[in-house]
């Protein structure tokens, strides 16, 4: 079954915050390139340059910020793949292009904005390929200083993740949980692995305000569980003992568990699990029994569900349950589910 790219989703939900966004870079970024920027003016753009061909290593996000009195951009390239890609410089730059495009035939900007690179690495080994474009083009190096104002070139800022020490992970609790998880996520040591999500479920309580604790609970739970496929159902429960316990005013998010829990068998178990949720329900004669099965497989697909839609799917006939049911493997947002509801 092919799942919205859990890192995707994880990254987005996170650093697609503004306030989440504005503390990673006032830790993070280059001091002279800090120094020109206007964080209070730091906004999400909805464009994304990352095609269906690249999506399942590729994650991006744009900020419009003030740079130097001007309007500016910053781009986020999350590479979530397990191997640096060394074609990053040459993607970069042409995303950077079709940014500027956009800006001079859409919005008919007569100059161009400046759009400042970030990546963001976290796999499985380190960082070690150059960080600029000049040095991936062959003889750069030795071009008279003269000759190479006429060849592009730029450096991007990289933050290689699997190597930060807990000590270099710095912010505010949703910004060192998000690092901290994608630090140790592809870890081949199942116990370091528990222990980071442990220690991450007690950054929670320094939440004052508690329904956001609860709110990136569930996100970071769905993330865990749908991108370390290597964890037991003894691990799950080890981490939903801990919730409950640690971190009690969560404690209904452990709800949901019982259906994330699935997932530890989804890729060879859900078509069976669908088949038999459809057969079921037809045998039943009852639009109930589908209801019930579709209910299940959304929540374990996307988490809790909002109330308004749980109750237009139990209201549907079996036709619409069906149909929903079928197309469980390609859902990537619930709006495709209100689509169906509503046609």
């Amino acid at each position: 079954m092919k799942i919205q790219n859990p890192h995707d989703r994880f990254f987005r939900e996170s650093m697609g915050n503004v306030t989440t966004a504005k503390d990673f870079l006032t830790h993070y970024l280059p001091k002279n390139v800090l120094q020109i920027i206007d964080l209070n003016t730091l906004e999400p753009q909805k464009d994304s340059f990352i095609n269906q061909e690249l999506e399942e290593g590729f994650s991006d996000l744009l900020f419009k910020v003030d740079i130097s009195g001007k309007e500016g951009y910053l781009y986020f390239l999350f590479e979530h793949k397990s191997y640096p890609d060394k074609g990053i410089s040459l993607q970069l730059l042409k995303y950077m292009v079709e940014i500027w495009e956009a800006k001079m035939n859409k919005e008919e900007q007569q100059q161009l904005p400046i759009v400042i690179p970030l990546v963001i690495y976290h796999g499985k080994t380190s960082w070690s390929i150059p960080t600029s474009l000049g040095a991936n083009l062959n003889g750069y190096e030795e071009l008279p200083k003269d000759v190479k104002v006429h060849v592009p070139d730029f450096d991007y800022i990289i933050y290689d993740l699997s190597g930060f020490s807990d000590e270099e992970i710095k912010g505010k609790v949703q910004t060192r949980i998000l690092l901290t998880l994608l630090r140790d996520i592809f870890t081949k040591d199942i116990d370091e692995l528990i222990h980071s999500i442990l220690k991450c479920i007690h950054y929670l309580l320094e939440l004052e305000d508690k329904q956001t604790g609860i709110e990136f609970l569930e996100t970071m739970i769905r993330y865990v569980f749908s991108a370390a496929k290597y964890l037991t159902k003894d691990d799950m429960n080890k981490i939903r003992r801990e919730i409950e316990t640690t971190f009690p005013e969560g404690s209904e998010v452990t709800m949901t568990l019982a259906d994330i829990l699935r997932e530890e068998g989804m890729k060879k178990g859900w078509e069976e699990g669908l088949e038999k949720g459809i057969e079921k329900g037809i045998e039943l004669g009852q639009a109930k029994a589908l209801s019930k099965t579709a209910l299940q497989l959304l929540t374990a697909k996307f988490g809790v569900l909002p109330k308004e839609l749980t109750e237009e799917i139990s209201k549907l006939d079996v036709i619409k349950l069906e149909l929903i049911i079928s197309n469980i493997f390609n859902y990537n947002h619930l709006d495709e589910v209100k689509k169906i509801i509503s046609y």
